[in-house]
């Protein structure tokens, strides 16, 4: 499966290095001399490291098809695509590329669909699930106690969400009587 790795930045120099975003928690597995990795916009690459150095704790990176200042300014704000065996990169049974949650079904304990996962996002106190269903967002927090049981294979998440939360809803979308 094609993951996002990176994000191209600013270049640096005149010698056509960029900073380097990363998106992922492995960078040494994922940029190294003669990786390959594949854009978003894929017209603009298979992109191939040909050098790779630190700056301040920002990573730089050359590119064999990018020789200079301005071939690096267009590829600004370019994502980097590497291939993930999914099997191979979980180390424990309960780890998951946000790619293979988004898109799942998000089911109750008595398997009543409240609808479909399309985030994940990486808060400072922790993980949340943003889920979209027919009356709006709905947020929960991607802790065992809320989300007790994920099904990659059947693209299915049990959820026990805090009591009320789905009736929120219900109540944010009603408008007070004008008096």
């Amino acid at each position: 499966m094609l993951l996002v790795v990176g994000r191209i930045g600013r270049a640096h120099g005149v010698h056509g290095e960029a900073t380097i975003e990363i998106r992922t928690d492995l960078p040494e597995e994922r940029f190294y001399i003669g990786a390959q990795l594949m854009t978003d916009p894929a017209a603009r690459g298979p992109l191939t490291i040909e050098k790779i150095r630190d700056n301040n704790g920002i990573m730089l990176l050359k590119f064999k098809e990018a020789d200079d200042r301005n071939a690096i300014e267009k590829l600004r704000d370019t994502l980097l695509l590497a291939e993930i065996d999914m099997e191979h990169e979980a180390q424990f049974e309960d780890e998951y590329h946000v790619q293979q949650l988004i898109g799942c079904a998000i089911v109750d304990t008595e398997d009543q669909v409240l609808g479909t996962l399309t985030d994940v996002l990486n808060l400072p106190g922790q993980d949340v699930l943003a889920i979209a269903t027919p009356r709006g967002e709905v947020l929960v927090p991607f802790v065992l106690e809320f989300v007790p049981t994920i099904d990659i294979e059947a693209k299915r998440v049990v959820i026990t969400p805090p009591a009320g939360l789905f009736e929120l809803l219900d109540t944010a979308s009603e408008t007070p009587d004008d008096e």
